[in-house]
């Protein structure tokens, strides 16, 4: 018996020993980082080609900034008495936002530990993805050196995942983070579509069976909604429901609903259900959407659409079809912004919008997928998106294009206007071994 449970200790190291090794070499790996300090005195960059972000590019400009805030935007000119940044020809652009991700949730995808964005149950809308967001995770550097500085961190799971808040790139906590809070409700949306043999807990699911859950799922949701409007209508509860409590900005116009949703067919359902309520939801991937842009427009409906390389959706649809989405939703007069579904690939997310420009939008229009477009449709464009007056100094400085991946040289980057620190654990990486086999490292 002590034989046979010393042998089952030793099988139990060779499966755990890997992984502490793994965890040891991530250590190791740690960044020496911190957030930067807030802005003192006055910023100027000059002679650079700043992309305002609202389609407006002034080819040899200069931007002034104090105290995080933008206070000049103007063709270059000589200034005195402050800290001058000759860019020499370089691209100025917004900070990028990255919508609609769980970055700072998860750490690593195949170890569950490391998750936190789904919480156990079926309607959640009181949770915050806000407080279990990370700010030491070690994804979060290797976006913001590619130009994102704002993150949309959205929580997942059940038919109502929980609240999504904005969050800045370059902070000690999630309180220091935060940028806008709890500023939308999350769902989704249960599908019309049935499969022949569908399964569920191992068991197979008929077509009747499929449309009767369907069926059901709505009516619970309208139910629960129903509820939700007559308590926010209620001046004093008179017994406090944290769900019921969270769904309140829905009705008054201070919480967004987006909702995860793809067929053309629920997307109507959807639209119709929520403007049934009074509230205009923002759709998240629809990916059937360029199948209903008359419709979409009638009911102004903004759009989160996911990433431009990628296959299509439908075994018939133009091979070219992710590419050239942006461009058809935009000449529908719809409003999009530009997503990465996940985490980890948010940095490749100025690429993203540079396959929708070679599809047909100019590079501008492009870049307010991902700069301006997500602003409006967040509701923080009063705040960041585009370099004005009056808003926050989140700026990019790019050597290249910052939306081609043969040029894009990001060099350096503000938040509020903190010059931040856009090192991280790949680029230390590389050049402890570019020094090991003598590659001059850039």
């Amino acid at each position: 018996m002590f034989r046979q449970a010393w042998q089952k200790i030793n099988s139990m190291k060779k499966i755990f020993l890997p992984i502490v090794l793994l965890f040891s070499i991530t250590v190791a790996a740690q960044e020496n980082m911190h957030p930067s300090p807030a802005q003192t005195g006055t910023i100027a960059l000059t002679n650079g080609v700043i992309h305002i972000g609202n389609g407006e590019v002034i080819e040899n400009g200069m931007i002034v900034f104090s105290n995080g805030k933008i206070i000049d935007v103007r063709p270059s000119a000589s200034i005195m008495d402050i800290k001058v940044f000759d860019l020499k020809g370089k691209h100025v652009y917004p900070g990028v936002i990255a919508s609609s991700t769980n970055l700072g949730l998860v750490e690593i995808s195949a170890v569950g530990a490391t998750a936190d964005y789904e919480e156990l149950g079926d309607i959640n809308p009181s949770i915050r993805s806000l407080v279990a967001y990370n700010t030491d995770s070690k994804v979060i550097n290797t976006l913001r050196s590619n130009g994102v500085l704002l993150a949309h961190i959205v929580p997942q799971g059940g038919s109502i995942s929980g609240t999504s808040s904005v969050v800045q790139l370059d902070a000690w906590n999630w309180e220091d983070a935060a940028y806008k809070k709890d500023m939308a409700v999350h769902f989704n949306w249960p599908t019309a579509k049935t499969r022949g043999g569908g399964r569920r807990g191992g068991a197979v699911i008929s077509e009747d069976q499929q449309k009767e859950r369907y069926q059901k799922q709505l009516t619970e949701l309208n139910n629960y909604f129903a509820e939700a409007k007559a308590y926010a209508s209620t001046e004093k509860p008179n017994t406090f429901n944290a769900r019921f409590d969270a769904m309140k900005g829905l009705f008054n116009g201070n919480k967004k609903a987006m909702v995860n949703v793809n067929d053309q067919k629920d997307i109507i359902v959807a639209v119709k259900f929520f403007e049934s309520f009074g509230i205009t939801p923002v759709l998240v991937g629809a990916e059937d959407a360029v199948e209903i842009t008359g419709f979409l427009k009638d009911h102004n409906v903004p759009i989160i659409m996911y990433e431009s390389q990628s296959l299509p959706v439908n075994d018939d649809d133009d091979v070219y079809l992710p590419y050239k989405n942006a461009k058809i939703l935009h000449d529908a007069g719809l409003l999009i912004a530009m997503s990465v579904d996940g985490y980890w690939q948010q940095r490749n997310l100025p690429f993203m919008a540079g396959v929708s420009a070679a599809y047909g939008l100019t590079k501008e229009e492009a870049l307010a997928t991902i700069t301006s477009n997500t602003a409006k449709i967040l509701g923080i464009d009063n705040m960041t998106g585009t370099l004005e007056v009056g808003k926050d100094a989140n700026i990019i400085i790019s050597e290249g294009d910052a939306l081609d991946m043969m040029t894009n040289n990001v060099t350096t980057a503000f938040i509020q206007g903190r010059s931040i620190d856009l090192n991280n654990v790949q680029k230390q990486l590389y050049k402890k071994y570019a020094e090991k086999y003598g590659i001059k490292a850039d």
